[in-house]
């Protein structure tokens, strides 16, 4: 509002008259971090709506899920990128000392992003477990990330190969395969080849084909 040219191109680029720009400074915003609250919630919502419709799906309710809708695409449009986050997390640690509270602040913001909620505890224990203090500047802190992202998701993805018996090699570029393109696949011979040897016709050949970890490197991928 302090510098006049910027003014008029704004009103031009929306077609305000003065009028119209004096009723939108009227206007009183909710604060960032109240809005960061609804979406969150609004995530949290949608969320448990899908579980409920699956289970309804099974137990055929007569309940009509398709006049609910939610606008995802909305949501979308007001997405903040995994960047934007990690350079909160480096401006606020220079104001924030206590880690808890960093922790809290930057749960708020993943939480109200339908893109980044998965990478929630990752992004927590990299704050856990860095001394932020050490890191100098926005571009280090990104790449301090992606370094510890990828340590985890070798390590998580080891802990997973140890725990199932799998062949090691072939796990592993089934699941950088899998990361690339973005879902895992059981189709062809690739997923045969992770499990360890056993007959097609032991019962538990299935139920170890289809076992997904609690936690998956997929989680990881960006």
């Amino acid at each position: 509002m302090n510098d006049p040219a910027a003014v008029e191109a704004f009103k031009a680029q929306h077609y305000l008259s003065d009028d119209d720009l004096t009723a939108l400074q009227a206007i009183t915003l909710p604060a960032e971090r109240k809005i960061q609250d609804y979406r969150s919630t609004y995530n949290d919502v949608r969320d448990w709506l899908r579980r409920e419709k699956a289970g309804a799906e099974k137990d055929k309710s007569t309940i009509d899920w398709d006049d609910v809708v939610f606008e995802v695409d909305l949501l979308k449009s007001q997405e903040i990128n995994l960047d934007y986050i990690l350079e909160l997390i480096f401006e606020h640690n220079k104001k924030i000392k206590s880690k808890s509270e960093l922790v809290d602040e930057v749960r708020r913001v993943i939480r109200a992003s339908l893109g980044n909620r998965a990478k929630e505890s990752l992004l927590v224990d990299f704050i856990n477990q860095n001394d932020l203090d050490q890191i100098g500047d926005k571009a280090s802190v990104i790449d301090a990330f992606f370094t510890f992202a990828q340590a985890e998701q070798q390590r998580e993805a080891q802990e997973l190969i140890n725990a199932e018996n799998l062949n090691a090699e072939a796990a592993r570029r089934y699941i950088t395969t899998s990361l690339k393109r973005e879902f895992a696949s059981d189709n062809g011979t690739e997923l045969n080849g992770v499990l360890p040897k056993m007959s097609p016709l032991n019962p538990q050949y299935l139920t170890k084909k289809r076992k997904r970890p609690a936690k998956s490197p997929s989680e990881h991928q960006h």
